[in-house]
């Protein structure tokens, strides 16, 4: 593909050979004569000197590379697109596989694609062009929209509610029951039973192997457009606002409010029964025992201010050190008090 057929693609402007091929797409260390990459952090701009790309995506205030480039406003998410020109989504064509399982109430959109041993139980709806890739479970009552994609071994529970254009990952679990036990006289635990429902909006992705637990009563929420990593728990009764990411390992306790467009880095945790503003970035490993405020960027256990927890981290760094000169200020003012005395 020419580089000027790719400038008219992603409506960028091409600065330099505009009848360069480009044959595949790939980052700027690893490009290859034929490829297309793109700089967006600026520690990889000496490497510009030495790819090996033929073309390069730039933003518009960068300096004139010595490489063909695509002028973007948004380099990173113009890559994004670029990659889908050389790797366009699979496509799966509509049918049942003869291993694959539909109760005879279920009401499947037209379009759809039920891989091997996919399993839906009575009374479910699926929206149009589904793909069940093979061994989903889709359990009683629940409704899908349109354009769901669930990959192996994703299970949606039973009453669940699923909006349009949702990809769960391999392993995803929808409505799994939340932690709820109740500890009796004896010293036993008795299981809570999760009446309430899981319910994921529009333009969700969950990836491989989260869970996103059910209420116990009431629902679990996440919003339109909200990003959930690998190995994320979402407990029982949480919300998750719209467009919201929950980088790998986060962990929400039960009833934890998470607002719209925020970020939860990996290996965050939330206490539960608390609330974290709209727009807020929690870094990673952080631990959040009471409300964050909107717009807050919060680090370390317990989380707090950013700017405060990296002052801190600086004094904990000196602790060997202080307490050296604090135990030699000791000893002077020993020495100091016993000369008076004497």
């Amino acid at each position: 593909m020419k580089l000027r057929e790719i400038a008219e693609k992603l409506g960028c402007a091409v600065e330099g050979d505009a009848n360069v091929e480009i044959t595949g797409i790939a980052g700027i260390e690893e490009a290859r004569e034929g490829h297309l990459t793109f700089l967006t952090n600026r520690k990889y701009r000496a490497a510009l000197e030495t790819t090996r790309a033929s073309a390069i995506l730039i933003a518009t205030d960068e300096p004139r590379p010595r490489i063909a480039a695509l002028r973007s406003q948004n380099p990173y998410l113009d890559f994004a697109r670029a990659i889908e020109l050389f790797h366009p989504a699979e496509q799966y064509s509509p049918g049942v596989h003869p291993t694959a399982v539909l109760a005879k109430s279920a009401k499947i959109g037209a379009g759809a694609h039920i891989g091997p041993y996919c399993f839906i139980d009575e009374d479910v709806e699926i929206g149009a062009n589904a793909v069940l890739h093979s061994f989903v479970a889709i359990y009683r009552g629940a409704r899908i929209g349109d354009d769901f994609f669930a990959h192996s071994h994703a299970c949606v529970r039973e009453d669940c509610r699923i909006g349009s254009r949702v990809i769960l990952q391999n392993g995803v679990v929808v409505g799994s029951d939340g932690f709820g036990f109740a500890r009796q006289a004896d010293g036993r635990w008795y299981k809570m039973r999760q009446s309430g429902i899981t319910v994921v909006e529009d333009e969700v992705e969950i990836q491989a192997h989260s869970a996103i637990d059910r209420a116990t009563v009431g629902e679990t929420r996440i919003g339109r457009g909200a990003k959930i990593d690998d190995l994320v728990l979402v407990g029982h009764a949480c919300k998750v606002g719209e467009d919201t990411l929950l980088c790998g390992q986060v962990g929400l306790a039960g009833s934890t409010n998470v607002g719209s467009r925020c970020i939860l880095a990996g290996q965050v945790g939330a206490a539960g029964h608390l609330s974290i503003g709209d727009g807020a970035t929690i870094s990673s490993q952080s631990g959040v025992p009471s409300d964050v405020p909107a717009g807050a960027v919060y680090s370390g256990y317990p989380a707090m201010d950013n700017l405060a927890w990296r002052k801190s981290a600086a004094v904990f760094n000196r602790l060997p050190e202080l307490q050296r000169e604090v135990r030699e200020l000791r000893e002077q003012v020993a020495r100091l008090t016993a000369a008076k005395a004497s």
